[in-house]
């Protein structure tokens, strides 16, 4: 049985506020300690994406403050059990940090799982790790899975791929985290 019950998270300012809280509350609920990792130690300011009759796409809200345990330069992933990567726009610009993509290559690396949802799907892009994958993600981030040799996966919410699972939206969020807890269960 595997003693490390930390499981990392990825995010930074405009991160979406309901997916980061929500992993927070069920992870520590499951008996893990969740680490959020951003660009730097600070007090982030989140977004709240919804979706409104009559947008042809979200709408963003002003979210709610969260504040980062650690920074990306502080992560060793030898402490993790497993990596989780929520959306908002928050992934938009971590994709393009070398040390974010280093971190998810060292998990992918070191056979851990791999967890993403909704636009956080865009660092996996970006780190490689969608092509010949049936990847599940937020319906606009479609076409960058697909140019990069990754399955879009449709109508399932959620996906398991090897040590990757993926989600489309917090609307995900059920089939999402079964999938994350069947993950976590078979490690311990």
């Amino acid at each position: 049985m595997s003693t490390i019950k930390k499981i990392l998270i990825i995010t930074g300012d405009a991160g979406e506020s309901f997916e980061i809280l929500y992993a927070s509350h069920r992870l520590k609920e499951a008996g893990y300690i969740p680490v959020i990792a951003a660009p730097s130690v600070k007090r982030m300011n989140l977004v709240i994406h919804d979706f409104e009759p009559g947008w042809d796409t979200y709408v963003e809200r002003k979210g709610y403050l969260i504040e980062s345990d650690i920074s990306f330069a502080q992560v060793n992933t030898a402490d993790y059990e497993a990596l989780l990567m929520p959306g908002g726009r928050a992934p938009e610009y971590l994709r393009n940090d070398e040390k974010v993509i280093s971190i998810v290559k060292e998990f992918y690396d070191a056979e851990k799982y791999i967890f993403a949802i909704c636009h956080g799907v865009q660092i996996l892009v970006t780190a490689g790790l969608v092509d010949k994958r049936k990847i599940a993600c937020y319906e606009h981030v479609k076409f960058e899975v697909e140019c990069c040799g990754g399955e879009y996966i449709t109508p399932d919410e959620a996906v398991q791929d090897g040590k990757i699972v993926t989600g489309k939206t917090w609307q995900s969020h059920p089939e999402f985290y079964k999938l994350v807890f069947n993950c976590l269960l078979e490690n311990n």
